[in-house]
């Protein structure tokens, strides 16, 4: 049985997109701020390493050690509707174009690909093509449909499947399958668009977000404003992680150093915690391939 979830740092700015790195440190991103945050687990402690502006959606290793981060542009939470987002006391936004960004080891934050609609999730295939899911804006329910994308090792980005109501959360199966949530339920994905549905709603009131695997193929979901981890296997639920009181789940990855400690990013209220000791590792992850400067 995993511990009980232990809360690591508090004060993000809607933490999303948790990353392992080999360092035994946890990289998040802060949506609401446009910026990443390195954390050290054992010692609870939290520091910025890379101003991205916009709105970094969730990151992956790149083999130099930096990150490829999917920028969502920006959202304006303050001029959203309700009070959700209102009383967390954002920054304003810094809008830039949304697309793919490369974080180096140095902090310094370099475009990759523009004016997409509105990038949320990637995973990384071991040839080092990257898949991300490209919805709509938040919160916009009008305008083109949601869609998940590729970027191919020279740079050249493809639509795997367009027509998606609002994909979220994205990794990779084994096989070199996709699974991908599709508002508040599963599909999985073949590299070449071919869809079909895993379940097509896991919960009655909140849409799912990130997901991760482990390496026995049960899906770990963010569950939203469920606020825990929902564990997923052949297309039922078959436990659930709760986290105390109101909030909203956004992400997580596998981590430690034997792959058996699970992280999670509460965007509300803006903490990140861990379980040790999950009874199965994390199927491990492929970092994003550098490309090589011209001769």
């Amino acid at each position: 049985m995993p511990s009980k979830p232990e809360m690591l740092v508090e004060g993000l700015a809607l933490g999303e997109g948790p990353t392992w790195c080999d360092d035994g440190t946890l990289v998040v991103t802060a949506v609401a701020e446009g910026a990443l945050y390195r954390i050290w687990p054992e010692e609870r402690r939290k520091e910025k390493i890379a101003d991205t502006a916009g709105g970094a959606n969730s990151s992956a290793l790149a083999s130099d050690g930096g990150f490829l981060v999917t920028q969502n542009g920006g959202i304006d939470f303050n001029a959203l509707p309700g009070d959700l987002f209102k009383t967390a006391g954002y920054p304003p936004v810094r809008p830039v174009s949304p697309g793919l960004q490369r974080v180096l080891p140095s902090g310094e934050v370099v475009r990759i690909v523009s004016d997409m609609q509105a990038p949320n999730d990637l995973t990384i295939a071991p040839d080092g093509t990257v898949y991300f899911t490209d919805p709509r804006p938040f919160f916009k329910t009008a305008g083109p449909a949601s869609r998940i994308m590729a970027m191919a090792p020279d740079g050249s980005v493809r639509t795997i499947l367009d027509g998606l109501d609002f994909c979220n959360g994205i990794a990779r199966e084994r096989d070199g399958n996709l699974i991908a949530t599709e508002v508040n339920g599963l599909i999985r994905v073949s590299p070449d668009g071919k869809m079909e549905w895993i379940i097509k709603s896991v919960s009655e009131k909140h849409a799912t977000d990130g997901l991760a695997l482990d390496a026995d193929g049960r899906i770990y979901m963010a569950a939203g404003g469920d606020h825990g981890v929902r564990v997923m296997e052949e297309g039922r639920e078959v436990d659930f992680l709760p986290i105390e009181g109101p909030g909203m789940s956004t992400n997580l990855c596998f981590g430690g150093a034997d792959g058996r400690t699970l992280f999670l990013t509460d965007g509300l209220p803006g903490r990140v915690w861990m379980w040790r000791d999950m009874p199965t590792p994390g199927l491990p992850l492929c970092k994003w391939p550098v490309p090589k400067a011209p001769a």
